[in-house]
Parts: C-alpha cells; structure tokens; sequence
C-alpha cells in the first residue's frame, strides 16, 4: 500500500469514507490519474502534472484543483476564502457529496488541462 491510500485508510469517520468515496468517483471520472503522496497529503497527478489533492483538515475534507483559476463550472460551490490560486470542494459528511457537481466540477478540470492550461 502506498502513502497516500495509507492517508486515507488512517483517517477516523466519517472522513475515511468521504475520501474513499472521491477516491472512487476522481479515479472513475477522470482517466489516466496517478495517485502520489505530495506535501504529506494524497495528490492526483494528470500526465505528470497536478491535478487536484485530497486533505482532512479539522472537521472536514478539501477536495482541492490545482487548475481552478481556468475553470467553469459551480464555481459558487467551491472554497476560496484565504487562497490566491486554487479553489476545493468542501465535505463534512458523506451525504453532503452532491454526485453530479463533483463530476461535472472533475470534468470541467480535466478539459481545462486537457486544453494545455498551465503547461
């Protein structure tokens, strides 16, 4: 088992199952991911660039796109406050996981870095 699963399996609930669950849908949704262990949290790397990052950090989960300033989509659900650049997802709970904003957010990040954005 490599660092970053080892991240997720040690994390205690419900974040465990938050970062599983966009464990499944990112690795599902976007082809071609290799998942790293970077700056001491689990990071998805796109042809050998960043592509977004996962992070339990005090009560929650970030989904984090390293391509944010380029994209989109539901730019009204993402987090910005206190970063210049990029922009996550948030979670507290599993079942505040809107599916469909997830994949069309994942999308939307991968047609961005399929364009050449950020080379």
């Amino acid at each position: 088992m490599n660092p970053a699963e080892s991240y997720i399996l040690e994390k205690p609930e419900p974040f465990r199952a938050i970062l599983l669950h966009l464990q499944v849908v990112i690795e599902n949704t976007v082809p071609g991911l290799e998942l790293k262990y970077k700056y001491r949290i689990p990071f998805y790397y796109w042809q050998g660039k960043p592509f977004c990052y996962l992070n339990q950090s005090r009560d929650y989960v970030d989904l984090g796109l390293a391509s944010s300033a380029h994209l989109n989509v539901h730019l009204e659900h993402m987090i910005t406050k206190g970063r210049k650049v990029m922009r996550s997802l948030r979670y507290t709970s599993l079942e505040e996981i809107d599916e469909k904003i997830l994949v069309e957010v994942l999308q939307d990040a991968y047609s961005v870095r399929d364009k050449g954005f950020r080379k």
